[in-house]
């Protein structure tokens, strides 16, 4: 009581003073609205209500933030990985045979933004090893291609990619390697039904090959199926002598690969069909955009009820400091102090938790891989099972626009939360407030 007869005759010099009543968010106004903030044993349950909404804008705002990192650190893995190994750009032949490979992959590395075309000779095949046989997709390269794709040439776990053009070896995936009980040095058998044709018909082909490296590209579905062999004993594998598959292109923006479809058709110097990444994985990618908006929209209602707990919150003050509010107003307060008073009364509310979400989510992200580590040790589970969500790690990439945007959503719901609790406060007419004081 008597802190709020202090405040009382604060406001009352000012109002006097002439201070407090033309100047909008005087010093007063803040004081008041801080002592409304802290809690007292008669006003436990209201601060109750304001700390339940300080947290559920924490978590939401935290959540949020967490949560779109996580979708977009996923989706821009995937992307890398997908189009590391797939390239951007997918020239076919049409008509005739792609035995011209090498000239044409030299004019389409003229065309501008063209970065990298690779010739490849591709199968489908049966990988048979000590422990298994699984299916695979064998890709024939030559190895100073093989050299320019960096989710290979970077990630060799074991063995070299030394004289891969001379020798018969072949590169698989880490993943492929431990289901096949292989290591370096050892042979795996490869069976394809495309074999020699006999008067019998055609007999499926099978030939042993030495593991000469293992890589990990770190998506399960990649490491667990790739087998890569010289170009030229991919060709006599498969039946394809002196021709090759495609010709995969690695461009400098691959969200500009529409722009260059034309000036790579020209530049190949022959009839072509040309597809590109967002044609090839157009289901997949609209599935993750789709997912990504739908959590937006469902995690923002965490916000939006934290927000209601405001308004809950405030009206119950106002019903309780009615009689404050009355003697603030014969004083000489106006209506547009007490509105002030309770919308920063709200808003710090709105304000500290939205900041404070903000860094919780920043420093979740940062941390979200050990994070998850930690919890799977604890509870002895899996929580990132790799052959199921593909990547061997948890991925966070915090976009900026997309946190400025829950911030701002943040801020303008917790201050729009306050304006009708204010409104009520300054609508209060001082008289019926006190008459029965």
């Amino acid at each position: 009581m008597g802190r709020d007869m202090n405040a009382v005759e604060t406001a009352e010099d000012e109002a006097r003073s002439g201070k407090g009543a033309t100047r909008p968010f005087a010093p007063y106004e803040w004081m008041i609205a801080g002592r409304y903030l802290r809690s007292r044993r008669k006003e436990a349950f209201i601060s109750v209500i304001a700390g339940f909404s300080f947290a559920g804008i924490m978590l939401g705002v935290a959540t949020l933030i967490i949560v779109m990192a996580v979708m977009n650190g996923f989706r821009n893995e995937l992307l890398g990985k997908i189009l590391g190994i797939n390239g951007h750009m997918l020239v076919q032949p049409v008509d005739l045979a792609l035995t011209d490979y090498d000239p044409v992959a030299k004019r389409l590395e003229g065309v501008p933004e063209v970065m990298a075309a690779i010739p490849f000779v591709e199968g489908q095949a049966l990988v048979s090893g000590p422990a298994a046989s699984l299916g695979g997709l064998v890709r024939g390269v030559q190895e100073r291609d093989l050299r320019r794709i960096p989710l290979i040439a970077e990630t060799i776990q074991r063995g070299t990619l030394d004289n891969f053009d001379d020798g018969t070896g072949v590169a698989i995936g880490s993943r492929l390697a431990q289901n096949l009980g292989v290591t370096v040095g050892d042979h795996i058998t490869i069976l394809s039904p495309n074999g020699s044709v006999t008067p019998m018909g055609i007999t499926p082909r099978r030939k042993s090959y030495p593991v000469s490296a293992i890589f990990e590209i770190g998506m399960s579905e990649y490491d667990g199926t790739f087998v890569f062999m010289p170009i030229t004993e991919a060709q006599a594998y498969f039946n394809m002598e002196g021709r090759a598959t495609g010709i995969e292109l690695y461009v400098a923006d691959p969200d500009r690969v529409g722009l260059l479809r034309a000036a790579v058709e020209e530049g190949a110097g022959r009839p072509t069909f040309v597809t590109d990444w967002r044609q090839r994985n157009v289901t997949f990618f609209s599935a993750l955009e789709v997912e990504r908006n739908v959590m937006f929209i469902i995690l923002t209602l965490i916000v939006i009820v934290a927000a209601l707990n405001i308004i809950s919150g405030l009206i119950m003050l106002v019903k309780d400091k009615g009689r404050d509010i009355a003697i603030l107003r014969t004083m000489g307060a106006t209506r547009g102090a007490v509105m002030r008073i309770f919308l920063i009364t709200g808003a710090s509310i709105g304000c500290v938790g939205t900041i404070a979400g903000f860094l919780l989510g920043l420093v979740v992200c940062w941390n979200i891989e050990s994070i998850r580590q930690f919890i799977s040790w604890m509870t002895a589970t899996e929580l990132f099972d790799p052959t199921l969500y593909f990547l061997s790690r948890l991925p966070a990439d915090i976009d900026n626009g997309e946190t400025v945007t829950v911030l701002i959503m943040a801020l303008a719901l917790s201050l729009l939360a306050t304006l009708y609790p204010a409104w009520r406060a300054a609508r209060l007419d001082p008289v019926e407030a006190l008459r029965y004081e």
